[in-house]
């Protein structure tokens, strides 16, 4: 049996079909319309005998299938995309059972049933890239409130000399604002280009782990795994780690040495398919 993966994406979305973590076929839409997105996705799952399709989507975005705007893109800085029903616009289009999470629970889903979080729970997957988002695992499935986490947008206090402006039109101190792949651009200039020494990084990875400090006062996850392409950039994670320890200053005990090893914040197992595998969980949990 076959089943559909979408993520949608600031930049691209990802189109996979397969079973399980097996992605037997890949197509990649750029991200510019919704209408013409869309209909380019579409027409890659036309070509499959899929099931049912799950979808990782960029928000924030309306998860609750009981909510009359279930499915709906909601105040994302994506402004083409605000009030755009996508779950609407593909089940008219495919006519299959569609299910829906934000784009970093699907991603922590992934790495929670396959990936680096396998054997932990509760857990916590950041995504920082062309944004910062964050997926909640508890008890193997995505922690939903009212709807799901927000946590790119926790509040951080600001470095000393940091007058820098943010990149998030919401809020002047906010973890995306400050740490996104956006943010380090605009900040600084472009990242490919700052050396190994630069104050980018410095204020990079003590934000990151501010951030990561109080997640771990409020969750109290077992696990944290940081993917996207911030990341992808070299010496960052141990330094997060450094960071972390110092802002718990030996408060959480019970963690000991794990905050500085390699036991606890933690690189995806699943590299960059974690989402798309999350996905396709989600579109077999719906068939």
């Amino acid at each position: 049996m076959l089943f559909g993966g979408l993520e949608t994406g600031g930049t691209k979305c990802v189109c996979v079909v397969g079973e399980g973590q097996t992605i037997r076929e890949r197509h990649v839409v750029p991200t510019t319309t919704p209408e013409e997105t869309l209909m380019a996705v579409v027409e890659f799952f036309q070509h499959f005998p899929i099931n049912s399709l799950g979808i990782g989507s960029f928000g924030p975005v309306d998860i609750n299938p009981k909510s009359s705007h279930f499915g709906e893109v909601l105040a994302t800085p994506k402004i083409a995309w605000r009030g755009f029903n996508l779950v609407a616009f593909l089940k008219e289009k495919l006519n299959l059972p569609i299910a829906l999470e934000h784009d970093v629970a699907a991603s922590a889903l992934g790495e929670a049933v396959f990936g680096a979080g396998r054997g932990y729970d509760p857990l916590i997957y950041f995504t920082i890239g062309t944004g910062i988002g964050a997926g909640l695992i508890v008890n193997q499935k995505p922690l939903h409130g009212l709807m799901h986490s927000e946590s790119g947008h926790i509040a951080l206090p600001r470095l000393q000399g940091d007058n820098l402006p943010s990149v998030c039109p919401f809020h002047s101190s906010c973890f995306e604002g400050l740490a996104s792949g956006p943010a380090i651009q605009l900040r600084f200039g472009d990242p490919e280009k700052l050396g190994e020494d630069h104050l980018a990084w410095t204020y990079e990875t003590e934000y990151i782990g501010q951030a990561l400090a109080t997640m771990s006062l409020v969750l109290s996850p077992a696990h944290i795994i940081l993917g996207g392409g911030v990341m992808q950039h070299p010496g960052l994670l141990p330094r997060i780690r450094e960071v972390c320890a110092r802002q718990l200053n030996g408060y959480l005990t019970w963690l000991g040495d794990r905050i500085t090893s390699e036991d606890y914040i933690v690189e995806p197992g699943l590299g960059n398919d974690s989402g798309a595998i999350g996905a396709l969980i989600l579109a077999e949990a719906a068939g």
